[in-house]
Parts: C-alpha cells; sequence; structure tokens
C-alpha cells in the first residue's frame, strides 16, 4: 500500500524555513495559523505546542502592531516549530522580527512603501538567511488592479503577484514564496497554474476562508488536489474556521490520499450497510480517536463484512474483515487473529500499537545499521 505517488512534481527552487525544507525535492511540508492573540503570549504558546503535536511542519502568527512584535519574540524563544510572521505594511515591524529569530517573513514589497524601506527589510533577510512569503488574496487586490479587471480575476492575481516579485528581483532576492488565494476554488487554481510556469520560486497553496470544517475541507481537498495532481504545490495550510489543528489533520489527509505524504494511520473503512457484522461507523470513531498519537505510516482496514473484507485486510498492514461468529484479523497479509464483537476495537488497538512497534524497531535497525 506504501506505493511511491505517480505525480510528478514541478520543479522548484528550494529554500528554507528554519530547517524546514520548502520546493525542490522536499516533502510537501503542512503549515497553520495560529488564532490567538498573539499579544497573550501563554495561549500562543499554547496551540503552537498543540500544532507542533499534531504534526505541523510551520507555523505562522499574525505580527499586527510593534506591542505583538514584542510578544513574538518571548513565544520564539519558548517553541521549536518554525515560525512565520505575518506582516502586511509596518516594515519596522519585520525588522524587529527578523531580530527576534522569526524563520520567515509573510509581507508584500509592494506594501511596503518607499525603495529604502522595501531594501532594509530584504537586506534584514538576506543576512539573517530568512525567506519571504508573497501572499496574494483575492479579496484584497490593489484599486488599479479591480479597476482594471473589473473584479477578481486569475489574471489579475498574477499580476499582483508579478509586482511583488519584480520587487524582489531587482533587488536580487530570489529566496521566496509565493501564494494566490480565493475563495473561489475556479480562481486559486487558475491562478496557481498560470503562474507555475512563470517563476522558479515555490508555491504555497491554499484555498482561502474556505468555509466550515466540513464545507473547508471539502472545498480544500477540492482545489488543492487539482494543483497537487498536476504536480503544482510545495507546502500548503487548510484554511478553516474550526481549530486549527484540524487544519493540520486534512492537510496531512490530502497528502496521504495522494501519497505524497505519510504520516500516521491511513484508514480504508467501508461505508457500512446490512451485510456488516459490527457497527463499522462506531469502530472507526473510536479508532479514529484513540489512535491520533500515532505518527508511524500504517495502513489500516475496516471492512465490515466477508464480501471485501478479506480482499482489502490482504493488501494492508492491519486489516479486519467482520465475519460469524467471530471477525477475522490479517496482520502483513495474513489471518493472524479472531475478535468478538464485544472487545474488538480493544483488541484491534492492540494489533495495531504492536505493528507500530515493530515498524519503529525496524526503523530503528536500519538506521543503526548506518
Amino acid at each position: 500500500m506504501h506505493s511511491e505517488s505517480p505525480i510528478k512534481r514541478r520543479l522548484s527552487r528550494k529554500i528554507f524555513v528554519g530547517k524546514v525544507p520548502v520546493g525542490g525535492d522536499a516533502p510537501i511540508s503542512v503549515q497553520s495559523m495560529t488564532n490567538t492573540e498573539t499579544c497573550d503570549v501563554e495561549a500562543t504558546v499554547g496551540q503552537i505546542l498543540q500544532l507542533q503535536e499534531a504534526g505541523a511542519d510551520i507555523v505562522r502568527v499574525s505580527v499586527p502592531s510593534m506591542e505583538a512584535a514584542e510578544a513574538f519574540g518571548r513565544i520564539r524563544q519558548r517553541v521549536e516549530v518554525p515560525l512565520v510572521a505575518d506582516i502586511h505594511f509596518d516594515y519596522q515591524i519585520a525588522l524587529k522580527v527578523a531580530e527576534y529569530g522569526v524563520d520567515c517573513l509573510r509581507i508584500n514589497p509592494g506594501n511596503i512603501g518607499r525603495e529604502d524601506r522595501v531594501r532594509a527589510v530584504v537586506e534584514s533577510a538576506r543576512d539573517k538567511g530568512i525567506p519571504i512569503r508573497i501572499g496574494v488574496n483575492a479579496g484584497s487586490l490593489e484599486k488599479d488592479l479591480q479597476k482594471k479587471y473589473g473584479e477578481p480575476t486569475p489574471a489579475a492575481m498574477v499580476e499582483s503577484a508579478l509586482r511583488h516579485i519584480d520587487i524582489l528581483d531587482r533587488l536580487n532576492y530570489p529566496d521566496f514564496k509565493v501564494s494566490l488565494k480565493a475563495s473561489d476554488v475556479f480562481m486559486t487554481v487558475a491562478a496557481y497554474r498560470q503562474l507555475a510556469g512563470q517563476i522558479e520560486q515555490p508555491l504555497h497553496l491554499g484555498i482561502t476562508e474556505a468555509g466550515g470544517l466540513r464545507s473547508g475541507t471539502v472545498k480544500s481537498a477540492v482545489g488543492l488536489g487539482m494543483l497537487l495532481m498536476d504536480g503544482i504545490g510545495d507546502t500548503l495550510r487548510v484554511s478553516l474556521a474550526a481549530d486549527p489543528v484540524e487544519e493540520v489533520k486534512v492537510g496531512f489527509d490530502i497528502l496521504k490520499s495522494l501519497k505524497l505524504r505519510s504520516r500516521g494511520i491511513n484508514f480504508i473503512a467501508c461505508p457500512s450497510c446490512s451485510r456488516q457484522n459490527f457497527d463499522v461507523v462506531k469502530t472507526m470513531n473510536e479508532l479514529e480517536m484513540r489512535l491520533e498519537d500515532v505518527r508511524v505510516p500504517l495502513d489500516v482496514a475496516v471492512i465490515g463484512c466477508v464480501v471485501n473484507g478479506p480482499g482489502e485486510a490482504r493488501e494492508v498492514d492491519v486489516g479486519l474483515a467482520g465475519g460469524t461468529p467471530n471477525n477475522l484479523v490479517y496482520v502483513s497479509g495474513k489471518p493472524e487473529y479472531k475478535f468478538k464483537n464485544e472487545t474488538l476495537v480493544d483488541d484491534l488497538e492492540r494489533t495495531i500499537r504492536e505493528k507500530v512497534k515493530q515498524k519503529e524497531q525496524e526503523a530503528a535497525s536500519v538506521i543503526a545499521k548506518g
């Protein structure tokens, strides 16, 4: 089941956000953003730690004021995950967080103002090895572009991005990435496709203001999936009106479905029907909740009957096929156990964790052998 993805990724320049590579041959990184008040250091640190535990490779923090910049400095000292500072107009805030060890600046050069201010930010970034993220949003395009195009369009978004890119090009600063976000899936996809062939820098994917947990997940999966299938995208954030931890989970699920990242358990489960020999939905809900801590890539099938069960169960690391009087469990393709419904979840969890431990030992052995 852990076969390689058939997707051929777009070649892009590799940059580093802290120690996390973005672009080139690096894995597609998953990001999220805090929604706490940045000046509340304790709350923000707590949320960053939760995101890190969920697997976030990079976390973005809004820094709208100098007071927030000072708080960012204290936050930076207490967390290890790479941090991006979200800044929009004040170049002095960018210079301040650069002093405090920010790993990436989300600031559009064209919005800073005078050329000397732009140059000051770029030279600070160059000196400290900090990449810049250019972020174009369909809802905040420049007034002249709004007048020129009449409404947000993919071409308008690309033209906005190229303006900011031209500034960095003139200053000979190639270490940046670009995002082109809209709440409309088709507009977002078209904009990324237009820009992808015009620059060598990595692209940060996202559908902005995608919606709540369910609708936002669907919209993001469709839009990001279309781009990822094209080989476009080097890092992504799923924007949800929900707990930011859910953004990380959905991001990894999208990448796992396309075989672009392997992290945690990949569940294969039937939708359940009258043939089921146990409550598939209840079993899946319980297993997902209990096994959220697993980070080792593992394929697990939960199939409720004997029609499709054995075929699916043989092809994964741990597979459950419903049966009467007992359910049959396969481990690495071989039938190993028969579990009763009464203790099914407990028995299955134990079996999965035994397989996880085995994989961890195998990985450690490979590392030890050099």
